[in-house]
């Protein structure tokens, strides 16, 4: 039996750490199943290039956010599979062993309201750009149909939700049961009273965890996508903004000539 079973995982509660303190630093305050935080304040933003700037930032530590989450979702889900080889060699889980286990369901219900956050901030991210710059608005979508990424991050968070209500529905659970810590921590109560209860809780846990590697990844995609279209567009107003400067300076230090042969002026003594 592994050791680091019966001990706390200490990569996997550091890696938590990481993405909160990163979430904290990104604004990102996860409110029924939307976030509002560094969203708003683009747009209260009237410079437009302080409003490019952030989204370049914010939009490069979202990524970096990503690729946290998702590997927290693997280590919470083979810590997990971990805790259910342990229980079927035993009659149940000791309490300090169950205490972790509920300390790493928690952690995936936070990690669901982390993605959920990320595409509603995203979206938002596509609807400010548009409404702000008519060339972001008309510039083609990468996506397939030519889908606006705000709608696909909506498509992304209802599926998301849709397949967790599945997933506990198929164990005779509540997305209500699971949709706040007190209601969480009261359920895996209730659960942790028997082997079967404790067996229940693992495997929903255990099916959760591998729904979230793979929609994080997904969610990684579509922010890729985003930044790889916002970059591309970005490229082209900085080259349209530095012809216009080259020919404003070709035109006011070039020589004077002549508007009627065009033969330069010189001078007369």
């Amino acid at each position: 039996m592994p050791t680091r079973s019966c001990q706390p995982d200490r990569t996997l509660h550091t890696a938590l750490g990481a993405v909160l303190v990163l979430s904290s630093a990104f604004s990102l305050h996860a409110q029924a199943g939307g976030v509002t935080g560094q969203a708003t304040e683009w747009t209260q933003l009237a410079n437009n290039t302080e409003l490019i700037s952030l989204v370049g930032k914010s939009a490069e530590q979202v990524n970096n956010q990503i690729t946290q989450i998702s590997q927290l979702a693997e280590q919470i889900q083979n810590q997990l599979n971990i805790y259910k080889n342990m229980l079927q060699n035993t009659a149940q889980l000791p309490n300090h062993v169950w205490g972790q286990v509920e300390g790493d369901l928690k952690n995936l219900q936070n990690i669901v309201n982390q993605g959920q956050g990320v595409a509603f901030s995203m979206g938002n991210v596509d609807d400010v750009l548009k409404a702000r710059f008519q060339s972001f608005a008309d510039m083609k979508s990468i996506l397939p149909d030519g889908a606006g990424f705000s709608t696909t991050y909506q498509n992304w968070s209802d599926t998301n939700r849709d397949t967790i209500a599945g997933t506990l529905k198929a164990a005779n659970l509540t997305a209500g049961q699971f949709s706040s810590e007190e209601r969480t921590m009261s359920s895996l109560r209730s659960m942790s009273e028997s082997a079967d209860g404790q067996m229940k809780a693992l495997q929903v846990g255990h099916q959760l965890a591998a729904q979230q590697v793979a929609q994080i990844q997904k969610l990684r995609g579509l922010v890729s996508q985003q930044m790889t279209m916002m970059g591309t567009w970005y490229r082209s107003e900085q080259a349209q903004k530095d012809l216009a400067q080259a020919r404003r300076e070709q035109f006011f230090s070039g020589t004077l000539r002549d508007i009627r042969g065009g033969q330069e002026m010189k001078p007369r003594w």
